[in-house]
């Protein structure tokens, strides 16, 4: 209630450019990005998203899957590629393919361990950590990770290239050409080098997704802007 305008009695967030080591924009006074939904407190605070009159509504748009598409046009990986352009379940087809079943007999258990990989693969998650994300034992996580590489070779290739960049020039690129300087790859300490390894893959990623989604909304901004009475960006959330 603290951070209610007393101009238009609603509440009016903070957006900073700079705020995010990726590039994404984050939140501020309050953070709206992160409105809790998995509580029934969450769901109440929730309900306070309104629009401003009964003639208004609320428009939501959402990019599917941004992040690993990202990862397909970077790595060029056919079968990733493949799967997008049919539309296809991305992590039931990665499940059919490492488990070697059919798209349509894959069960919940094999999408939930494929799910964790893909989102995995883009934050460099080890066998240690996927085993205990999905409780399995350590062996067994590493089996996956190695076939689901062997299946996907394109993407190894992009993430050895990605860590290969940061070492050689101590930065990485975003799809629109901003850097960010990983001063950790070249650590003689092991667990931040490979931490810097980690984060020169996250920051090409999800930079270069808030590269596209900025220049999404600026687009959009365009088209809008000579509409006084017609919709308008009012924000933004990035996951």
């Amino acid at each position: 209630p603290s951070y209610l305008s007393d101009t238009t009695g609603r509440l009016h967030a903070s957006f900073h450019q700079t705020g995010a080591a990726t590039g994404r924009l984050s939140s501020s006074d309050p953070n709206i990005q992160n409105i809790p939904i998995r509580t029934e407190a969450g769901r109440e605070v929730r309900r306070a998203f309104t629009a401003r009159d009964p003639n208004s509504l609320l428009l939501t748009a959402d990019y599917s899957q941004v992040e690993l598409r990202m990862l397909a046009h970077f790595s060029d990986d056919t079968e990733l590629t493949k799967a997008f352009k049919e539309g296809l379940d991305i992590h039931a087809y990665v499940a059919s393919q490492v488990f070697g079943v059919p798209i349509e007999d894959v069960t919940a258990d094999q999408r939930r361990v494929a799910k964790t990989v893909n989102f995995g693969i883009i934050y460099g998650q080890t066998a240690f950590g996927l085993a205990r994300t999905l409780h399995i034992p350590q062996g067994e996580a590493a089996k996956f990770i190695a076939e689901y590489k062997e299946r996907y070779t394109g993407l190894d290739r992009f993430l050895r290239a990605c860590v290969a960049e940061a070492e050689d020039v101590g930065y990485v690129t975003t799809i629109l050409g901003r850097r960010r300087a990983i001063e950790e790859i070249r650590s003689r300490n092991r667990s931040l080098r490979q931490l810097g390894e980690r984060l020169a893959i996250n920051t090409v990623i999800q930079g270069s997704a808030a590269d596209l989604i900025k220049v999404a909304m600026i687009n959009l901004h365009d088209r809008l802007k000579d509409d006084p009475n017609g919709p308008r960006i009012l924000i933004q959330v990035h996951d």
